[in-house]
């Protein structure tokens, strides 16, 4: 008998079957850019790895739901489900599979090496990739080894035919474990995965309906690329996908953490911090966090005091006191990283050293000079000093709160003073001084100030924002720029991020309609396109990297948002 799952399908060329909580997907994408002609048991410890591949019968067709992944054709199906995090559960009606090693060598340093255990007569995969074992233990059924202890170059796998019913767990774990023990029966894993998706949409998305269609699949991209602590990784952690952008980095996690604050709230409160986990003495984040690095070679922008406003507000909880001193003290040390590491001598405002520091890696702004004081990273360096303000004096430290209002004051004078031109602000090489516009809708991220910039200041961003937004949302360089490129990361293509932030200070600022409109167009690219790393401005097709959650995230915020202003 097979269970008929609820939630939506997707296509595993776009979206990896996944579980809460799980290191390992099922896919076809087995490297950047790059998909197989069968899908793969991949595990994102120590990188993105393709461990095993999965060979159905020729011309199977895959269908795909949060619980439940098949292959089917007309002589019969096989299953795929999760038996909890580390574990998949596979069965054949009258359909085979072939369940062999993805990489052909094995090598003394790369490879897989395959040998039948003599304590459970399972069979052991061994991964020098990922430093781990992948039990394959046959349930009911029989399955046909190949290539066991074989070195070199050789076929390794096991074959289960077509002609019996066969049922075989995988796991994947370090060193040794008990034997197998089915106690659950296939079907019951199915309907427990099932309800967990389900409430977890519920909990994130509950406003979800005809309106907004792709809520439940935005709510599958964040469960599915959630996983369990585990390396570098000291909390759950929300990636940003099961693709090869498997990494929590220093500002995509505040989206995330966003999108699930209302119904989530701890998930939410631990996307926030997992950075913080990884501080060095300088205060400085680290550029990015995964199951085995932590980089700091660059950093990200200070978007963390707007996203702890935004975070309490989505929220609506109590915070302790001694959460709120975490935050203060955490942001306190990366707030003077800029000022007192990144400022200048004699200079008032804080630089980046390149592109990557920013988030907008190869934006326009940063074509004549790298180390530039940019207009976005003043705006955000001011919310995030108010943010201090204010919780000093939440927390009854009124002088703390009198020079951190000071120093808010100071470095928004500047802003203005010194890259406003009347017209747009322009961003200054930090050593030369030396002043230069750019076409990038970076230059205009000072609106996320919102009610806090001078009105004709905000009325003119507003106007040079509409030369921005495409069909389908904002682009990151106009459509007539000479610089747009279709395809150009953000030299053109419209993303998540840029559009929450431009969003809501629009609507802060009291340029309602472009805000609604900014939502609305960016909303209809998701539910057409699905959730890419950032999308065609032109045509709206989705870019690079296919399941990027705060690409899901930024629908679920928009989406909601839309459905509570209107009851």
């Amino acid at each position: 008998m097979t269970v008929a799952p609820s939630g939506p399908t997707f296509s595993v060329r776009e979206i990896p079957f996944s579980h809460y909580g799980s290191w390992l997907s099922v896919s076809p994408v087995v490297a950047e850019h790059t998909w197989a002609d069968d899908l793969h048991l991949v595990s994102h410890r120590n990188g993105m790895h393709p461990v095993l591949r999965f060979t159905p019968p020729a011309d199977a067709e895959v269908t795909a739901r949060p619980a439940l992944l098949s292959w089917h054709d007309r002589h019969g199906r096989v299953e795929v489900t999760y038996a909890g995090p580390d574990t998949l559960r596979l069965r054949g009606r009258g359909a085979g599979l072939r369940i062999s090693a993805a990489a052909a060598t094995l090598t003394p340093f790369s490879g897989t090496y395959l040998y039948d255990d003599p304590v459970d007569s399972a069979f052991v995969f061994t991964s020098y990739e990922t430093g781990r074992r992948y039990r394959a233990t046959v349930l009911t059924g029989a399955a046909e080894a190949v290539g066991t202890q074989a070195l070199g170059t050789a076929a390794r796998g096991l074959v289960l035919p077509a002609d019996r019913p066969w049922e075989v767990a995988i796991e994947e774990y370090a060193t040794a474990r008990r034997p197998y023990a089915a106690d659950t029966d296939f079907d019951d894993l199915v309907a427990a995965a099932d309800a967990d998706f389900t409430a977890f949409v519920e909990a994130v998305a509950p406003w979800r309906g005809p309106a907004t269609p792709a809520a439940e699949l935005a709510g599958y991209v964040l469960w599915s690329a959630t996983v369990a602590p585990a390396g570098f990784v000291t909390r759950p952690a929300t990636l940003m996908s099961k693709h090869w952008m498997n990494k929590v980095w220093s500002w995509d996690h505040c989206f995330n953490a966003l999108a699930l604050a209302a119904g989530r709230t701890d998930l939410a409160r631990h996307q926030f911090h997992l950075p913080f986990d990884h501080q060095d003495p300088a205060g400085a984040l680290p550029d990015s966090v995964t199951h085995s690095e932590v980089l700091h070679n660059f950093v990200k922008p200070p978007v963390h005091g707007w996203a702890w406003r935004q975070l309490r507000r989505r929220s609506g909880r109590t915070v302790p006191r001694a959460e709120l001193v975490e935050v203060y003290e955490r942001l306190t040390r990366w707030t003077t990283f800029w000022l007192d590491h990144r400022r200048a001598p004699g200079r008032r405002l804080p630089h980046y050293q390149h592109g990557n520091d920013s988030g907008w890696d190869n934006a326009t702004t940063f074509d004549d000079d790298r180390v530039i004081e940019a207009p976005d990273l003043a705006a955000l360096l001011v919310t995030q000093v108010e943010c201090l303000a204010e919780l000093a004096a939440e927390l009854d430290r009124p002088a703390e709160a009198a020079r951190w209002a000071d120093v808010a004051g100071e470095v928004r004078d500047a802003l203005l003073g010194e890259l406003w031109t009347g017209e747009r602000f322009t961003a200054r090489s930090a050593r030369t001084g030396a002043s230069r516009s750019s076409t990038s809708l970076l230059d205009l991220m000072p609106i996320v100030l919102g009610e806090t910039l001078p009105a004709g200041v905000a009325a003119t961003l507003a106007r040079r924002l509409e030369a921005h937004l495409t069909e389908h949302g904002l682009a990151t360089e106009p459509l007539d720029s000479p610089h747009h490129v279709a395809d150009g990361y953000w030299r053109g293509p419209i993303w998540a991020p840029a559009t929450v932030l431009i969003e809501d200070g629009l609507r802060r600022a009291g340029h309602v309609a472009l805000a609604d409109e900014v939502s609305r167009r960016f909303r209809l690219l998701c539910e057409r396109s699905g959730f890419a790393e950032n999308f065609d401005a032109k045509t709206g097709a989705g870019l690079r990297d296919r399941a990027y959650t705060w690409t899901a995230s930024g629908y679920l915020l928009l989406a909601g948002d839309d459905r509570r202003r209107r009851g």
